[in-house]
């Protein structure tokens, strides 16, 4: 029988779910502007889809990274003749990345996991207390 989450079991969980966010959103923005010389070549923005992982024993719920998905954005066409990578009507392709949005997603799972390490840390402290109290 699997032992039921502990906090540490918990918040690692969390912490890496964010990572792979985090990643993600870093992913992104690394190819945001950049060009190709067709509509399928060009970079797609990719998404971690999260589920929740129920702990039976305990009760207790976290998360678990279902997948890392493509998303459908269509990519941005622009007529430029001169461009290295220009097709045969002179178009290129842009990848779709939001960078505000990215940027936005980078903040977020950078904030969850510092409050993850804040959890952490305070239940590390609590248990110091607790042990030198015996």
């Amino acid at each position: 029988m699997p032992q039921p989450f502990t906090l540490f079991d918990l918040a690692q969980r969390g912490m890496s779910a964010q990572l792979v966010r985090m990643n993600a959103a870093a992913s992104n923005l690394a190819n945001a502007g950049t060009v190709a010389s067709s509509e399928q070549a060009t970079y797609r923005p990719i998404r971690a889809v999260f589920s929740e992982d129920l702990d039976r024993a305990s009760g207790l719920a976290t998360v678990k990274v279902q997948a890392v998905t493509r998303e459908d954005a269509a990519p941005i066409r622009e007529h430029n003749p001169d461009h290295p990578l220009a097709d045969a009507n002179g178009d290129i392709w842009q990848a779709p990345v939001d960078e505000n949005a990215e940027m936005v997603e980078m903040l977020e799972s950078a904030r969850q996991y510092q409050n993850l390490v804040e959890a952490l840390s305070t239940a590390k402290q609590l248990m110091l207390e607790t042990m030198r109290l015996k």
